[in-house]
């Protein structure tokens, strides 16, 4: 591990979020709970059921709106103000806990939950309200159109471009809270190796891609992610 890092890239995953109460996806609790992703997560779902698929993004709104960030978060943020780097966060949560904290360069690889992208202009509406097959898109006019800016199974991840020009330019890449089994971003932190970053993983247990990364930190985010970040600033202290 450097003193310094020039780039460094997070990959946050349910597991940042789980501490400030939002069920991950694979857990008992989870998200898909009671529902068939079948259902919900599809785009032929979207088509065949819109307002069902609507409905179950608009119920979810609530709880991720009154979400707080939790330490975890706010590590990322003070990285970024006090360590002299370019510090990027690639996340796969659609929730907006890391704007919370008051974090920047944020790449949502699987959508926002406070968004919808009309599927006539490619508009993309901010929005916490309700959306349905009423809602009108406020750049086309068009009625009927807008689905949740979520990437459904199946569909392409969003900021891939940027997200394969951050893997091959950071120095280190921390991953944090990822199952690492969901691809391509379980492949990101071979990408990174590659390319010659240094490799940290902060999880519950280590993940079965393991392999690639240089240090593992087991514990809760919340815990372990402000004590690294401390590291990481008393290593520019002392160097």
């Amino acid at each position: 591990m450097k003193n310094q890092y020039r780039k460094i890239l997070f990959l946050t995953g349910a597991g940042i979020s789980a501490e400030s109460g939002l069920a991950t996806f694979r857990s008992e609790n989870g998200l898909w709970n009671n529902h068939r992703v079948e259902d919900v997560a599809t785009i032929d779902a979207y088509y065949k059921n819109p307002d069902y698929v609507h409905d179950f993004y608009n119920n979810m709104k609530p709880e991720l709106w009154n979400a707080k960030p939790n330490p975890a978060h706010l590590a990322i943020t003070r990285l970024q103000k006090e360590y002299p780097a370019e510090i990027n966060i690639v996340t796969q949560n659609v929730d907006t806990l890391h704007e919370k904290a008051g974090s920047k360069n944020i790449y949502h690889i699987h959508g926002q939950i406070n968004q919808a992208v009309c599927m006539n202009c490619r508009h993309v509406l901010e929005t916490w309200g309700d959306v349905s097959s009423e809602t009108i898109c406020e750049n086309c006019q068009v009625q009927g159109m807008m689905k949740p800016n979520i990437v459904f199974f199946g569909e392409n991840l969003l900021y891939m471009d940027k997200v394969e020009d951050l893997l091959r330019t950071s120095d280190l890449f921390v991953s944090v809270g990822t199952s690492g089994v969901v691809f391509p971003a379980a492949s990101f932190v071979q990408t990174a190796k590659y390319y010659g970053a240094d490799t940290v993983e902060l999880n519950l247990e280590a993940t079965s891609n393991n392999f690639y990364f240089d240090k593992h930190i087991m514990g809760k985010a919340g815990t372990t992610l402000p004590k690294f970040v401390e590291e990481l600033l008393s290593d520019i202290k002392n160097s």
